[in-house]
């Protein structure tokens, strides 16, 4: 396995690779851990979180447990990246302490310099830009509820945000086909959608909407997320008058396939992009996926570090 790769993006894993992780995170997931239980004995991992988490944060440090490792949890206060320290001081110096750095961060960028003057393999647990490691787990837990991946639909209904990037960036990858639907103002940028097109081989089974009723038609999964991602606070008023009619409800869960799955990465804003109980709807798998994150990661965790 490689040793020095670093997963700042979903496209810095190739189709074949994302399908190897997704079968290892089901194998981990067995009673023997898939015969991972030592796969880190002797690596310790840096968390180094500017932004707060409970996902993230606690599956992180369970799963490296569970594999035989150690992790140290590095807040804001204590490290300051960009600010009490250079980025560049920080790679370095933990570099030569840990074995892995796991990186919450501010600006994508920051992740990006601690993998250019670090020597150790870099992973990014959320930046503005992407959220690799949610997707892993995403795809792990409509593997398990849908079968195939392949052939599948995924509708995203809201801010065309990092997790919407990484959506988009990763299904063309594995077979499956991308529909949001965002206001304007709130859209994924052309770029974005033209690149998934290209790793996906085919113009079509990527659409950007501004309907969401458009977007879930013949959806295998109907996932969401929070209006107001962290950071944008500020533009929360703004937000909340420009996504109304975006809440993703039973109703517009019936507009999907019957037997679609609904999905939301968490935290959850009742009253907002999902109605209370939204997430204890027969077809909602948001407590499966929440729980895949360790076991996704621990995949990732043993690609990167393991020989």
């Amino acid at each position: 396995m490689p040793s020095n790769r670093h997963l700042l993006s979903v496209t810095d894993l190739n189709a074949q690779e994302t399908g190897s992780l997704i079968g290892r995170a089901l194998e981990m997931k067995g009673p023997d851990q898939g015969g991972a239980a030592n796969a880190l004995a002797g690596k310790s991992v840096a968390l180094l979180f500017e932004k707060p988490s409970l996902r993230t944060k606690v599956s992180f440090m369970v799963g490296i447990q569970e594999m035989g490792g150690y992790s140290l949890y590095l807040g804001p206060e204590e490290v300051g990246l960009g600010t009490r320290e250079p980025v560049s001081d920080v790679a370095r110096v933990l570099s030569g302490y840990v074995d892995c750095i796991v990186a919450r961060v501010d600006s994508h960028r920051s992740l990006e310099e601690l993998a250019e003057f670090g020597t150790v393999p870099v992973i990014n647990a959320l930046s503005d830009w992407e959220h690799p490691c949610q997707i892993m787990a995403d795809l792990l837990t409509v593997a398990e509820h849908q079968g195939n991946l392949a052939g599948r639909k995924l509708a995203f209904i809201g801010d065309g945000n990092n997790v919407a990037r990484s959506l988009c960036l990763a299904l063309p990858a594995v077979g499956m086909d991308f529909s949001i639907a965002s206001p304007l103002g709130y859209m994924l940028e052309r770029e974005t959608l033209q690149k998934a097109r290209e790793i996906g081989g085919r113009q079509e089974g990527i659409e950007s909407l501004r309907n969401p009723v458009d977007a879930v038609k013949d959806a295998d999964v109907v996932y969401t997320d929070v209006w107001t991602s962290m950071g944008d606070e500020a533009e929360r008023y703004a937000r909340l008058e420009a996504f109304q009619g975006y809440t993703v409800d039973p109703e517009l869960l019936r507009q999907a396939k019957a037997t679609a799955s609904f999905m939301h990465d968490m935290p959850a804003h009742y009253g907002e992009e999902v109605p209370p109980g939204m997430l204890e709807h027969p077809q909602s798998v948001a407590y499966a996926q929440a729980h895949n994150r360790k076991h996704a990661q621990k995949a990732v965790l043993e690609f990167l570090l393991s020989g």
